[in-house]
């Protein structure tokens, strides 16, 4: 048997919801419109969890290599296919802005190459129904 995590979406009120984590951890969601727009689209939180798990990996991985990371900023685009319910995403795009010290193209590299092909649950997860693309840029900081 696996590694089992519940969380738990409480009902506020109209499109509202609040999503809470294992460890109490709370975030709203809710629906686009002007009078439930307090909260992140649960499709739009599916590409955020994908960049905050590979972002983790990658300054994980960066530290263990010692790397001196100063600034790291995971930009997700996804695009969803066009016909009707449920719009799944067909492509995702990862765009890896780093700044640093002295980083080296290939630690960086296989950072992320580790993250997306290895350690990110939420890669893993998506990689059998969207296209996973990804490109970065190292930034040189004084």
């Amino acid at each position: 048997m696996g590694r089992k995590k519940t969380v738990r979406v409480k009902w506020v009120e109209k499109l509202q919801f609040v999503g809470t984590d294992s460890t109490k951890h709370s975030l709203v969601m809710s629906g686009h419109d002007k009078a439930n727009g307090t909260g992140m689209s649960p499709s739009q939180l599916l590409m955020v969890s994908l960049g905050g798990c590979t972002a983790y990996d990658v300054v994980e991985i960066l530290r263990k290599k010692r790397q001196d990371l100063v600034d790291l900023e995971v930009t997700v685009t996804g695009e969803q296919a066009d016909e009707g319910p449920p719009w799944p995403y067909k492509h995702i795009h990862i765009h890896y802005a780093l700044w640093g010290r002295g980083l080296k193209e290939k630690a960086v590299r296989d950072a992320i190459a580790l993250s997306e092909d290895k350690y990110c649950s939420v890669a893993a997860t998506l990689r059998g129904v969207a296209e996973i693309t990804y490109d970065y840029e190292i930034n040189e900081v004084e």
